[in-house]
């Protein structure tokens, strides 16, 4: 099952299934998405809050107005005073932040029903009676004023006592009207003014909200529908928002408000918008109004009792003048919370001046519905780029790259809100992303470690722990199917094994093997080759493979001119248990082929059983050169192809040879010492003897090769002893049988 999961392909398909589940969840209303969402949103709103205007003031019945014209409620009488000095003041709209739905307790006519009804009483009452109704007088005020606005709440449907009045009713030019009325909020029930109010005023607005479900208010609705069930005959009617009437009126009371289609809309205009005289409002399906909020400050608030204080009038009257007025209250008790995204307890009354300020800066917040259709194809495309390049790409880059398209959406996110006023959510997207780049990696990491396993089931005995920790760590270097490469080969095997195996037992073999096959396998171990095969007595090894090495001649010659060394402790180590059994003495020596050229290497065998092996013309070459070393008399024999690589080491050319399975013939050559062995002036006197002697033989100048082979003898220092009697032997066989004209010192080999 794990070896399934770490499938490229089946990597690819389920970050695929896991990024189009996160597209079509991309316009969920789920809570936490939406939180998520307005995280952002609100961040926007304090990173930049909209300028303030100075077309809006809040008269505000305060505490301080509480205390010098008493409690709340005021008389209608009081209220009729406001109204007429707001009017004379020069306010152009009048909006009042809430509701009067019962009778004026201190009107006359209510004051004289509670007069006993003795005749000490009656001409009192009589008198009382006489007097004007508080609520007539301020019906009469809203009349006179010409530019008040009244308002009403939603209510429970048990509760609603009166339909709302509508003075002016919206005009609809569109074709159909009944997808907005039916997208817009809706109220079961209502709380109204008394109706003489309402229908005294120049318009009537809902100051309705809809706060998300952390309880701040980041839109309003600026249309409610409302359909009085106990009046059937009626049908639904949509009622302005009070900020959207209060600006209404403020314009001309006897203005139109005009919803239509947006028919030069950009492409993330709104559908609908609200024309009042010059001004326009983008109008979403749902009549969502989405609020970008200022910080209002207290002195920007007027103290109601300033108004009915005569002595005030010049300072105040240069406060209303030409100015949008809402009445509203920051009085404990009175107090209509509410809270925005810059401050968690603000006064209802400032989110109706920051939607009437927006109108009139023409700068609004827009989350059209082709948005989520735009973060979704955002998600899409980007979330694809992460999945094609996952299996293929380093982790750290593909970090890099999902960081980068991460800040990419909040940098575009950010542009869009302060440009355009597009509210364009940036952490879903990155979110996704972000999971997909988790998942990716540790699918990566499954797939990593199925390969580290791979490469150590393979490897793990036949290389170095150093040179497995570098494969383990990039197998992506490792090629497991196969390739054709350079590689330099090495044979070798323990001289006269036969003879020997036939004098020990069983167990002394197979120790003696043991003896030799460690130091050699850990010799090729530490020089970065890896261990092909034990075959009996011998050994194939080769360098250049799984990873690369690009000094792989050296490393194998280097390697061999250590073999031999490292059989003296062991030779003396046997000689030592020899002699205290009192039995012959036996000593191990190497016979060592090398070669360099390109094989085929990778996995060999059958679907059971395979191992990383080598094979090619190069690698039966190195076994030939092995077998050689018996005839030349010497440890180790080099091809012509692994000496060019590494002419700096001491080497000496042994013949030109043609071995069997081979037509053309090359040169040998035997390694008697590294570079430092090369630069003493012993060897290059023994070398120019022995290249002399070489030379004058291919001639056929057998005089003078003879002579040049003495010379060479006597400089080797007794070493190539059997090498230099071969050639004695041949020297003399040629003098007296003389080769053909075209011959050239070619030795054909008898036997492998």
């Amino acid at each position: 099952m794990f070896k399934v999961l770490t499938n490229k392909w089946l990597h690819i398909l389920i970050l695929f299934l896991l990024l189009c589940g996160s597209v079509s969840f991309s316009g969920s209303s789920n809570e936490l998405r939406k939180r998520m969402q307005n995280l952002v949103f609100d961040s926007y709103n304090k990173l930049l809050s909209r300028k303030p205007t100075s077309d809006v003031v809040i008269v505000d019945l305060d505490e301080n107005s509480l205390r010098i014209i008493g409690q709340w409620p005021w008389s209608r009488d009081v209220m009729a005073q406001l109204i007429s000095n707001l009017k004379e003041y020069g306010a152009k709209a009048i909006a009042f932040d809430m509701v009067f739905a019962e009778e004026d307790r201190t009107s006359p006519k209510n004051i004289s029903k509670k007069l006993p009804d003795s005749d000490k009483y009656l001409s009192a009452k009589t008198l009382i009676q006489e007097l004007p109704d508080n609520d007539f007088v301020f019906s009469q005020s809203i009349k006179k004023a010409g530019n008040v606005i009244t308002a009403f709440i939603d209510a429970k449907e048990n509760e609603t006592r009166r339909t709302p009045y509508q003075p002016v009713e919206p005009t609809f030019l569109m074709k159909d009207k009944q997808d907005l009325i039916d997208g817009s909020y809706s109220s079961a029930g209502v709380a109204t003014n008394l109706p003489e109010f309402s229908r005294s005023a120049a318009g009537n607005g809902h100051f309705m909200v809809q706060p998300d479900t952390d309880g701040i208010i980041r839109s309003i609705p600026l249309f409610a529908r409302y359909k009085p069930t106990r009046y059937t005959d009626q049908s639904t009617v949509l009622y302005p928002a009070l900020s959207l009437e209060a600006f209404r009126v403020s314009v001309s009371p006897k203005s139109r408000m005009i919803i239509r289609e947006n028919k030069n809309k950009k492409t993330f205009d709104s559908d609908y918008e609200v024309k009042i005289g010059d001004y326009t409002i983008p109008l979403d399906n749902n009549s969502k109004f989405w609020v970008h909020y200022r910080d209002i400050k207290p002195e920007e608030y007027i103290s109601a009792h300033l108004l009915l204080n005569p002595k005030e009038r010049l300072d105040v009257e240069n406060k209303i003048k030409n100015k949008i007025v809402f009445i509203g209250t920051s009085a404990e008790g009175l107090r209509d919370i509410r809270s925005t995204p810059l401050e968690p307890y603000v006064a209802g009354v400032e989110v109706h001046v920051n939607v009437i300020e927006q109108i009139l800066q023409g700068r609004f917040l827009k989350r059209p519905s082709l948005i989520v259709g735009v973060e979704a194809i955002i998600i899409g495309i980007a979330g694809l780029a992460i999945i094609v390049l996952s299996p293929f790409v380093h982790l750290v880059w593909l970090g890099f790259l999902t960081l980068l398209l991460i800040g990419l959406m909040f940098a575009g996110s950010w542009y869009g809100y302060v440009h355009e006023g597009l509210l364009l959510d940036p952490v879903y997207p990155s979110l996704v992303l972000f999971l997909l780049f988790v998942g990716s990696s540790l699918l990566s990491y499954m797939r990593s470690e199925t390969d580290r396993r791979q490469v150590k089931m393979a490897f793990g005995h036949y290389i170095s722990p150093v040179f497995m920790e570098e494969l383990t760590k990039n197998p992506e270097k490792l090629k497991l199917g196969g390739e054709v490469r350079e590689l330099t080969v090495m044979f070798t095997d323990i001289r006269g094994f036969t003879g020997i195996a036939e004098s020990l037992s069983p167990e002394a073999l197979i120790q003696l093997m043991n003896d030799f096959l460690t130091p050699m396998s850990n010799l090729v171990m530490e020089s970065r080759g890896t261990i092909d095969k034990y075959m009996g007595d011998a050994m194939m090894a080769f360098w250049n493979a799984p990873l690369d090495d690009f000094h792989h001649a050296r490393q194998a010659c280097l390697t061999a001119l250590k073999m031999n060394e490292a059989l003296q402790p062991i030779n003396a180590a046997l000689k030592h248990k020899a002699d205290k059994d009192n039995q012959e003495v036996i000593a191990l020596n190497a016979g060592i082929g090398i070669n360099t050229g390109p094989c085929a290497v990778g996995n060999m065998g059958s679907k059971q059983r395979f191992a990383y092996s080598a094979v090619g013309d190069a690698v039966n070459l190195a076994s030939r050169l092995e077998g050689q070393t018996k005839v030349y008399g010497v440890d180790t024999l080099i091809g012509e192809d692994t000496y060019k690589l590494v002419e700096d080491l001491a080497f000496l050319e042994l013949d030109l040879i043609q071995v069997k399975g081979r037509e053309e013939a090359i040169k040998i050559y035997t390694l008697i010492g590294d570079e430092i062995v090369a630069r003493e002036d012993e060897f290059k006197k023994w070398q120019a003897a022995h290249n002399s002697m070489l030379a004058a033989y291919r001639i056929a100048d057998f005089s003078c090769a003879a002579q040049d082979c003495k010379d060479a003898m006597e400089l080797s220092g007794g070493k190539l002893k059997k090498y230099y009697n071969l050639y004695k032997d041949r020297i003399i066989f040629y003098t007296k049988n003389p080769p053909p004209e075209e011959w050239r010192g070619v030795y054909i080999a008898k036997s492998k």
